[in-house]
């Protein structure tokens, strides 16, 4: 009789044999089981206190609330997505010199728990300039340590976890943090966040870091077999020869350029979010219900991506960018149109589940693709260019919010939907790798 946790994975994943490997090494497969409910507990806890510590969303209410200036505030989301991404070329070089990868990703929780606890210890004591500029700096360490964790993490997972088994590790990992972070969000919008003060804050960074110290324990037990570990020289030697990466591989320069379009969608929530304050008068603003809505969206739809993407990942990309092009156009000619209830802030909530549902389904697209397309030889050098080239994307990207002066919130929403579209088009002709 199986083991009550081989049973487990037979059941979320549909194996029937819970040693069925493919592309990892013949020595982990004893250990899948393990390593699967391993990965997925800690990617669990680490992605509800990503969403309870959001710099599109927690953080700025929370700088706000301690007076901190405007101008702060919008340096969050640039510095918390890039500095993710840009160092990672850098990083990859130092990953491939370690047989073992693990380590890199404790060393990554480790600081991103102790970088949260720190922010907590500032928004119960600092207020105005000097609570904002603590709370930069923070994210700085907190930004470069999940840059860590996102190298190694790709890199353990195709060494521990077999092909076609990743994507419902990362769909029902996903589903279950959207649950957890909707229970979250209504527990805060029944919160009087002006009465509560800093106070709520003090306790969702703490409850962050608390998760990632969980999540460390978590991580801790997967159980990984030595890699290759060629390329492990000089980090800015070994960075200049994974760039050529670019020009040497044809299928993975086509989906660099994909995920350059796809920013289309990660891009377009704050112009739904202007719309919505626009036509309702700030009906949206709640913080507890839009967490709520981000839950709600991640919790229905990841399972849904995830089996999709063992199947055709390159199809979840393509579908989740056309949907999200298709729901740009229709907020635009509904905003253009003053069509009726659009005062309401229903038809927004609405809208801002719809693409929390479609950015789901682009994110863990490209993720699955991404391990898919490599090999245990180049992953965590692929991982590292296709991420440092998104954080240099990203930040021309962010050029694209000096337009709005001219063109609006409108006007922005239509160029992304139309880049989405675009995406969806690129998507849909790259290379099947899945299956």
């Amino acid at each position: 009789m199986k083991p009550d946790l081989d049973r487990l994975y037979d059941y979320v994943t549909g194996d029937e044999d819970a040693r069925v490997c493919r592309d990892i090494p013949e020595a982990a497969c004893r250990h899948q089981p393990r390593n699967f409910f391993a990965y997925l507990l800690a990617n669990l806890l680490n992605k509800v206190a990503d969403e309870i510590t959001s710099a599109k969303l927690v953080l700025p209410w929370m700088l706000g609330a301690l007076g901190a200036p405007v101008a702060l505030t919008g340096f969050l989301v640039p510095i918390r997505e890039a500095g993710v991404l840009l160092p990672q070329l850098a990083v990859a070089a130092a990953v491939r010199h370690r047989p073992r990868r693990r380590g890199v990703w404790l060393l990554g929780g480790a600081l991103s728990g102790l970088a949260l606890a720190g922010m907590a210890f500032v928004a119960g004591t600092l207020e105005g300039a000097a609570a904002g500029w603590a709370v930069l700096a923070l994210l700085v360490i907190f930004s470069l340590a999940r840059g860590l964790c996102s190298v190694a993490a790709k890199d353990v997972l195709g060494k521990t976890v077999s092909k076609s088994r990743r994507g419902a590790l990362m769909g029902t990992s996903a589903g279950l943090g959207g649950v957890a972070v909707l229970l979250v969000g209504l527990a805060l919008g029944a919160t009087d966040l002006a009465a509560a003060g800093g106070g709520v804050f003090v306790a969702l960074l703490l409850g962050a870091a608390l998760l990632w110290g969980l999540a460390l324990a978590s991580f801790a037990a997967i159980v990984e077999e030595p890699g290759a570990t060629e390329g492990g020289g000089n980090a800015f030697g070994v960075a200049l020869q994974h760039l050529a990466l670019l020009r040497t591989d044809a299928g993975f320069r086509g989906f660099v350029w994909t995920r350059i379009l796809l920013l289309s969608v990660a891009l377009a929530p704050p112009y739904y979010i202007l719309l919505a304050q626009a036509h309702t008068g700030g009906g949206v603003q709640g913080l507890g219900w839009l967490v709520v809505a981000a839950g709600l969206g991640a919790s229905i739809s990841s399972p849904f991506w995830g089996r999709m993407g063992d199947r055709s990942s390159r199809t979840v990309m393509a579908l989740a960018a056309g949907g999200a092009g298709v729901l740009g156009l229709v907020t635009v000619a509904a905003s253009w149109l003053e069509l009726p209830g659009i005062d309401s802030p229903w038809p927004w909530a609405a809208a801002i589940l719809l693409l929390t549902v479609l950015h789901s389904g682009v994110r863990l697209g490209r993720k699955v693709y991404l391990v898919d397309m490599a090999t245990a030889e180049n992953r965590a050098a692929l991982v590292a260019v296709s991420n440092t080239v998104i954080g240099v994307a990203m930040l021309l990207a962010g050029a694209i919010g000096v337009a709005g002066n001219r063109i609006g919130a409108v006007g922005l929403l239509l160029l992304l939907s139309l880049l989405a579209f675009l995406a969806a088009w690129r998507a849909r002709y790259l290379p099947e790798v899945s299956g």
